[in-house]
């Protein structure tokens, strides 16, 4: 009898163990881990992160992997799915479009500094020299086609129903095309190469950042608006993590605005509060 009793409370004692290393585990995945996972794809923003930001986070104790993603789409697929962490390529607006569509659980957290949308020339050089009939290339996914239609009516190119949200026009949405222009909605990352085609394209900052092209050579340039800024994106699951609270902060640091100053060179445009 004393055997089992001693038996027992032993086999008590590794459930109790197992039990509360069980629960440690989980708050270390839900708060206190400090080796992170995100998800990037060819451009600016994982590359400014990798050098403004990490390195102030690998300061108090993190590590980190980038997990290169062909696109966009599969780089929140894979957040969602929570294989990775996080991820610093995608704006609200894009977000939000992506949840709808793919039943997401993304959430953003902060914005961050941004590479603005831009018209640029094709086989014009000027805006001055638009004519009746001239082409345009514009991107075909929902969020950036819209934020090449809200850049042609700013410069007065077209006008868009005022009761439409800008942050989701399309091409149904222009009641006003004096000049006829003729627009051609493609894959972003297309557009480049077929630059020589069209009159003129309209390009998002990852695109002219991937394509080399110079930033400042844009014969206009987007206003930013809020949900059009870049955002630090996590699983919904994770947005009280203390290690998204600590990225957020390491955005919000004056170690990353000193980097940003040095670093600029006119391709950012940098939220308030950065």
């Amino acid at each position: 009898m004393k055997f089992k009793k001693f038996l027992a409370l032993g086999m008590a004692l590794v459930f109790s163990v197992a039990f509360i290393a069980g629960c440690g585990s989980n708050n270390s995945d839900n708060g206190a881990k400090k080796e992170l996972t995100y998800s990037k794809s060819q451009g600016p923003y994982s590359e400014l992160f990798e050098k403004g930001v990490k390195p102030i986070l690998e300061k108090q104790g993190y590590t980190f992997k980038g997990v290169d993603m062909s696109d966009l789409v599969q780089a929140d697929q894979v957040l969602s799915d929570g294989e990775v962490d996080f991820n610093v390529e995608q704006h609200t607006a894009y977000m939000k479009n992506f949840n709808e569509k793919q039943n997401g659980h993304l959430v953003a957290l902060t914005p961050i500094p941004t590479v603005p949308a831009g018209i640029f020339s094709g086989s014009k050089t000027s805006l001055d020299q638009v004519a009746d009939g001239d082409t345009i290339a514009v991107p075909n996914d929902a969020s950036n086609m819209a934020r090449a239609y809200a850049l042609l009516q700013k410069i007065g190119w077209i006008k868009l129903d005022p009761n439409k949200d800008l942050a989701t026009v399309t091409q149904a949405d222009i009641i006003e095309n004096p000049k006829h222009l003729k627009f051609t909605e493609m894959k972003s990352l297309t557009i480049p190469s077929v630059r020589t085609d069209f009159d003129y394209i309209v390009i998002t900052g990852a695109i002219i950042y991937n394509a080399k092209i110079d930033p400042k050579s844009a014969l206009a340039n987007e206003d930013v608006l809020p949900q059009w800024l870049l955002q630090l994106v996590v699983n919904e699951k994770n947005k009280e993590a203390q290690w998204a609270k600590d990225i957020v902060a390491a955005y919000h640091s004056q170690e990353f605005k000193d980097y940003m100053e040095k670093n600029n060179n006119g391709l950012w445009f940098v939220p308030k509060g950065e």
